[in-house]
């Protein structure tokens, strides 16, 4: 099989990886309609492919372009045909196709080991194995960092923190105080989680302070963007459920709870004490207000101002949403 037998693949005349069709065929299940000796050197998308590489077709619009591409090979779904390119049908092109590229290109996760002189780390903190972590990166007392963890490079980890397993934190991350963060989560640069809600008692014309007191845990396999804010509780805790992906630059307010396996896109804003359930998609520059619900499975359509509760299954667009 495939992943067992790249340390021992040939060496392309670029220098690159070079794999036999019938190996990646392997790697992903698929079935050939072709040359199955075809050499495969890298992966590129269906236009920006050149000879040696591989490359992907799941959308039936882009069919025109399968006879046109200069790839060597395609991975296609099951029943397209071809009379001049070598493929791999399976079920699921996208899915196949990752699966190769994360071969010929593996993830900085695979970076070694090791604490960079210049980290500083309290002597309370505790390590997991394997663990990296980069220049000037800071954590605080009490802190947990789970095996295989990535800090990269400015990040903070504030004290009493609690991070899984496998999780990549990217470089210029802010970790507040008591945070809690599931196993193979990975957070995108310049995001803040457990920042203080916007809470404010307006007394005499002087608005006072509120105190957020609570934190912030984020589930299992959550990923997010870059210059993303998540605030923490006020008393209690603002969380992300496992699986949900969310874009750049989302604000996620405090008490919020968000359902597992969400999608929320690029500038949404998700107000104080609201709650999604699960599966519920988020389109961009969508807006909710506070203390409202989202069943199971909402879909909010981009730049949507969402004024109260929805049940489950709901399409809603518009200012106010409908």
């Amino acid at each position: 099989m495939i992943p067992t037998q790249r340390k021992n693949s040939e060496k392309s005349s670029k220098g690159s990886l070079s794999v036999k069709l019938k190996e990646i065929a392997e790697l992903v299940g698929g079935e050939i309609v072709g040359n199955v000796d075809v050499s495969i050197t890298g992966v590129a998308g269906i236009n920006e492919a050149r000879k040696g590489d591989i490359t992907f077709l799941s959308n039936p619009k882009y069919l025109a372009f399968l006879d046109e591409t200069q790839a060597s090979a395609v991975i296609t779904s099951r029943e397209v045909t071809s009379q001049t390119k070598p493929l791999i049908r399976t079920s699921n092109p996208s899915q196949a196709f990752t699966k190769v590229i994360s071969y010929f290109m593996p993830s900085s996760a695979s970076k070694g080991a090791g604490i960079h002189p210049t980290a500083v780390i309290d002597k309370s903190v505790n390590l997991g194995k394997e663990v990296s972590v980069g220049p000037h990166v800071v954590i605080e007392k009490d802190c947990q960092i789970g095996d295989r963890s990535i800090l990269e490079a400015n990040s903070f980890i504030g004290f009493g923190s609690v991070i899984g397993c496998d999780v990549h934190i990217y470089p210029n991350v802010t970790i507040r105080e008591e945070t809690q963060i599931g196993d193979r989560v990975i957070i995108h640069s310049g995001t803040v989680i457990g920042s203080d809600g916007y809470g404010y008692e307006t007394i005499d014309g002087q608005h006072i302070k509120i105190p957020q007191t609570g934190t912030v845990r984020i589930d299992e396999d959550v990923e997010i963007g870059s210059n993303v804010s998540v605030d923490r509780g006020r008393f209690d805790k603002t969380w992300i459920k496992k699986g949900t992906k969310i874009d750049n630059l989302v604000q996620v307010a405090h008490n919020v709870v968000i359902g597992e396996h969400c999608l929320i896109v690029s500038q949404a804003g998700i107000s104080g004490s609201s709650r999604l359930g699960n599966g519920v998609i988020i389109a961009g520059q969508a807006g909710l207000v506070g203390h409202i619900e989202l069943g199971d499975r909402v879909i909010v359509g981009a730049s949507a101002g969402v004024t109260k509760s929805f049940p489950a299954g709901t399409v809603i667009f518009g200012q106010p949403a409908r």
